[in-house]
């Protein structure tokens, strides 16, 4: 007699808009396909979000999800204004799920796309960067955000870039940044991925600037295979391939990391066509096989997957796809995913068949070695609108409160040196950068003097704003310098 087979637990969330629709529809097609899955529901989302409840999710859903570490997750909406906080990134955060995978693949002639050959991967970092959603609105005239870029981070998703390579036989591994421009924090992640990429001498690896790699992406992604790259950009990149290879409604994306997971339909919840049985629920269900994949399933995974394939390939098509003379039959969401389960067990007979490893992609992220340190300066923001902003009147008077221990060595607004010996064509807003250093050529200072200038500097009646210390690092420089410095 045959052992039953393990259950495995799965939380899911039905979501928003047309999310409880394609919910409905890849759980039929995953019971139909005989995944061995039991699943917990928790509610999350806009309802949640009305009650108040800011982030979306209430406390007892962290319960669960914590305990069954793998999630799938349906579309929500997060309404507009009121401090909402974004429930993916949340979630993302809080359970450390770092590696965001998105494949992209064409399926033409079935699908229209111009780029036929298009078998791409974008992984994701999934938790620094801008998304870190730190934002300040400093004067009148000026917010800010702030970057953050970590060793531990970036040598996280990348060396995951490099082990998912090897793992389903892919040959190159393109890195995207813009460190021409950001050459601390997008530096670091290049200079990084150098390092890593010459421990893995069986896969080519290369670097593009963000803006022709989006390039690449959107006219020769043919060219491309795993992408690796900073939150932002992979955000934008994963859109514009999806749409490029035929229809965002077919993306699904996963979210690893080292003790949880959560799988997902990569675009949004549509709320317009909510109800009307016309969503494509492809996205889902290709995050549901991600899912599969990730529980070691791959066999049910391939059947599922073989069988969309089919099902695209025989033109039975949802609206966002469907194509007059090319395809053969328009159907609901529903009726889609009775397509799907008819066809479980067949191969799709042109494009070419899946068949999934299992899984193996871990990464250990090594602890960075503390490096010795020394302040050598202060940035000090403030917020002035006096004698027609004239940087030479202000520059006048922090020379003035320096005293002895500092030096004023520039001042910058929005990044362009203003003092001394700025262009008077140069606009000036109300926000400004000035940095002090050691008054002795390659000196250090103390906390106990930055308080001094800063006490110095209010009472002359200037409004600090913010401060940044300038520290080297193993004697290398840790901060950017001011344009001609």
């Amino acid at each position: 007699m045959s052992q039953p087979q393990e259950k495995y637990r799965v939380t899911i969330a039905y979501g928003d808009g047309i999310g409880p629709e394609i919910m409905r529809a890849t759980l039929a097609v995953l019971e139909a396909a005989g995944a061995p899955l039991e699943y917990d529901v928790i509610e999350i989302g806009e309802k949640v979000y009305r009650q108040g409840i800011t982030s979306g999710i209430p406390d007892e859903a962290w319960e669960v999800l914590r305990r069954n570490r793998v999630f799938l997750k349906a579309p929500i909406t997060t309404p507009q204004g009121g401090g909402y906080k974004s429930l993916n990134v949340t979630i993302r955060k809080a359970l450390g799920l770092f590696a965001n995978i998105r494949p992209t693949k064409s399926l033409h002639p079935y699908v229209e796309t111009p780029y036929p050959d298009i078998d791409l991967v974008i992984v994701r970092e999934n938790e620094e960067d801008l998304y870190a959603a730190i934002e300040h609105r400093q004067t009148t005239e000026v917010v800010q955000a702030l970057k953050l870029v970590t060793r531990p981070g970036s040598e996280g998703i990348i060396r995951y870039a490099f082990e998912y390579a090897r793992a389903y036989g892919r040959r190159k591994v393109t890195c995207m940044s813009k460190d021409n421009i950001l050459k601390l924090t997008d530096g670091l992640f290049h200079k990084i991925f150098e390092e890593i990429a010459a421990e893995y001498p069986d896969i080519e690896a290369e670097h593009r600037i963000i803006d022709i790699g989006a390039a690449l992406v959107a006219a020769r992604p043919e060219t491309l295979d795993v992408i690796v790259t900073l939150n932002l950009y992979g955000d934008i990149l994963s859109d514009i391939a999806a749409q490029v290879a035929g229809s965002v409604g077919l993306g699904g994306s996963a979210n690893v990391g080292t003790h949880a997971a959560m799988f997902e339909a990569i675009h949004g919840s549509a709320p317009d066509i909510a109800g009307k049985d016309i969503a494509n629920p492809s996205g889902l269900l290709n995050a549901a096989v991600m899912m599969l994949v990730h529980l070691g399933l791959a066999d049910i995974a391939a059947r599922i997957e073989n069988a969309w394939l089919r099902t695209i390939e025989d033109g039975i098509h949802t609206a966002d796809i469907y194509r007059p003379g090319k395809s053969k039959k328009k159907v609901g969401t529903q009726a889609f995913a009775e397509a799907v389960i008819a066809r479980l067990g067949q191969e799709p007979q042109h494009l070419k068949p899946v068949h999934f490893r299992k899984p193996g992609v871990s990464v250990e992220i090594r602890p960075t070695p503390r490096q010795p340190k020394q302040l050598v300066g202060v940035d000090v923001f403030i917020d002035w609108d006096e004698a027609g902003r004239d940087p030479n009147v202000l520059g006048r008077k922090l020379e003035a409160l320096a005293g002895e221990a500092f030096r004023l060595r520039v001042i910058t607004n929005r990044g362009v040196k203003v003092y001394p010996g700025g262009l008077p064509e140069t606009f000036c807003t109300d926000h400004w950068r000035c940095r002090f250093v050691a008054a002795e050529e390659g000196g250090t200072v103390t906390p106990a003097q930055i308080l001094e200038l800063l006490r110095r500097i209010h009472e002359a009646g200037l409004e600090f704003i913010k401060t940044e210390h300038l520290y080297t690092f193993d004697g290398q420089r840790g901060f950017s310098l001011a344009q001609a410095e």
